[in-house]
């Protein structure tokens, strides 16, 4: 097939290639099914179908840019002309398939496998897709991947067009997962279909990580990252182009660490999520940042590992680091289905947000957003747009009520996938749709279940410390027994919460280093409790002062103020002059 293809070459045979492939497909339930045997009466019917003129052009000048490798024109077809004709003319059907246009761009099988990219992935953004176009779109995705995987590209794609291919990549696994998982009102040859697809690997966790990994290992994207850190090589600042050469295997391995992080997210592995991005510094510009969907996707994501790891403070940074970002870049955006998501992940940045300024304080923030360790690293813009938008949840969160949080993180936190499936005894038993419904139908939850209990049993931990802390605020030194009594609990509850509060003043916070699970240990409170026998002796902690924050602040009044002046027309002073004579 590749030689039917002026974008990519077909490799030299040798040792090298037949173990990659090897590896890339080590066994036979991993292969997909290949496009050449769809049946010809029916390849042929939708060869014959009518394309619209639009359609036509589009393709012969999108087939004729990427021929060429013009990198500008290619990144505005995708960008703007796809979305326009998207949204007049296939605003609620598909485009035409790709056997209608094929003739149009001389039957090149690797445009031909681009071409389906989008049009699978304009399917899965207009409606719910059918378990036929979900198994269709996986066969594409993996021979797309086969072809730049062992094949020799010859194409520059926009960074944008890869990161958004892994980005869909991995939305529609997740979609797969979440479909897989719901069984209610699937009959037993929908129940046999899914069943075949697993048994096939078709959007399994084990194939969807397994080609993100050969896309990593392929694009050799690990060492040139170690030598861009030992500065002999400039990655980011050439984008990943180089002048005669392609970019997309190299690019394509590096948004693969960005995706098998998430993957690895969405099955509750968050140290496992971190450790993939050792090398790809976070705290620095990179690639991943002058893409947005790429930097407010791994910002989500990092911030959402470490704050169920419960480094409130690195979550809190990376939160604040995006939602700025977001808030500068909102405007500028060119397509409104991608600011749609910029704006969703922002409301749902601010509610994580809101969390970890109550967790990463440990309580001191009394419900506020200026006193919290955690807090003091947000910007004086996003401190603000919290208390709007959070104030009154925050204050019950500082409470202690635990609904607060379930709420909170009910909204922000991504859809968890379980990678297994429905167990087979539901799938044996679920039957026709009268009798799909009932235990364990709803599979889908399990995954998200498992993660809110994890989260709620580690608020519910600190459920009395806003009491005890209030309390130990209006004492410099008071007993155990006589503290017990007045919380009215015994004098072991108390250590125990004493111990809790000790631990809970204290996160690991990211300093310095590659890994971004490094990090040493912080004080986030603002009283310092000691006790010593039955003695407890208190002492406020001081906060430093942010005299950044206070200009900043200061200057940003200052230009709305000119702002305000700028309509406004200068006076004109029409009396006499002190001194002045007739």
């Amino acid at each position: 097939a590749l030689s039917t293809s002026s974008l990519c070459t077909a490799p030299r045979p040798g040792p090298s290639s037949r173990s990659t492939r090897a590896r890339a497909f080590p066994t036979r339930t991993h292969r997909t099914r290949n496009c050449a045997m769809t049946d010809p009466a029916v390849a042929i019917a939708k060869a014959n179908e009518p394309v619209p003129d639009m359609v036509k052009q589009f393709v012969v000048y999108f087939y004729r840019h990427i021929r060429e490798k013009n990198v500008y024109e290619i990144l505005s077809m995708y960008e703007k002309s796809f979305p326009a004709i998207s949204e007049r003319y296939f605003k609620a059907s598909a485009w035409p398939s790709v056997e209608s246009i094929a003739k149009y761009a001389d039957d090149d099988h690797v445009f031909c496998l681009l071409y389906k990219e989008m049009y699978f992935r304009h399917v899965f953004g207009k409606g719910t897709p059918t378990l036929e176009q979900r198994v269709e779109s996986w066969d594409n995705y993996a021979n797309l991947f086969s072809v730049i995987l062992h094949g020799n590209v010859n194409m520059q794609l926009p960074n944008l067009w890869l990161w958004e291919m892994i980005d869909e990549f991995i939305y529609q696994f997740q979609s797969h997962c979440q479909y897989r998982g719901r069984v209610v009102g699937k009959t037993k040859d929908e129940l046999a279909q899914l069943n075949l697809c697993d048994a096939n690997g078709t959007w399994s966790a084990a194939t969807v990580l397994n080609f993100l990994h050969q896309m990593v290992e392929k694009s050799e994207i690990v060492s040139h990252l170690d030598k861009e850190r030992a500065t002999a090589l400039k990655f980011s600042e050439t984008e990943g182009y180089e002048y005669a050469a392609s970019n997309v295997l190299r690019t394509l391995g590096y948004f693969s660490l960005i995706g098998i992080s998430r993957v690895k997210i969405l099955t509750g592995d968050y140290e496992g999520a971190l450790a993939t991005l050792d090398p790809i510094d976070l705290d620095k510009p990179g690639l991943f940042t002058k893409v947005a969907g790429a930097s407010v996707s791994t910002a989500y994501h990092v911030g959402f590992a470490y704050f169920m790891l419960g480094r409130y403070t690195d979550a809190t940074r990376h939160f604040n680091q995006s939602l700025v970002f977001v808030n500068r870049h909102k405007v500028a955006a060119t397509r409104p289905y991608s600011l749609d998501l910029l704006l969703k992940k922002q409301e749902q940045m601010y509610a994580l947000c809101a969390m970890s300024v109550i967790l990463g304080g440990n309580g001191s923030s009394n419900g506020g957003v200026s006193v919290s360790c955690a807090a003091r690293l947000l910007e004086e813009g996003v401190a603000g747009s919290l208390r709007e938008k959070h104030g009154d949840d925050m204050s019950r969160m500082a409470q202690g009520v635990v609904s607060a949080f379930d709420e909170a993180f009910s909204f922000a936190c991504p859809k968890f996938v379980t990678p297994g499936g429905p167990p087979s005894t539901v799938s044996d038993t679920a039957g026709d749709d009268a009798s799909a419904a009932g235990g364990g139908a709803n599979y889908n939850e399990e995954a998200y279940r498992r993660e809110l209990k994890k989260f709620i049993a580690e608020v519910s931990s600190r459920e009395k410390l806003p009491t005890l802390r209030s309390l130990l605020k209006l004492y410099t030194s008071i007993s155990v027994p006589k503290l017990a009594d007045l919380m009215e609990i015994s004098v072991e509850e108390l250590r125990e919460q004493l111990e809790v509060l000790r631990k809970k003043s204290h996160v690991t916070q990211w300093s310095s280093g590659a890994s971004a699970l490094s990090g040493e240990l912080v004080s986030v409170t603002d009283l310092d409790v000691t006790v010593a026998g039955d003695a407890i002796k208190t002492s406020d902690v001081a906060a430093p002062r942010g005299n950044g924050e206070y200009f900043l602040r200061h200057i940003a009044k200052q230009n709305t103020l000119m702002e305000d002046l700028a309509p406004a027309k200068a006076l004109v002073y029409k009396g006499k002059l002190l001194g002045q004579t007739a």
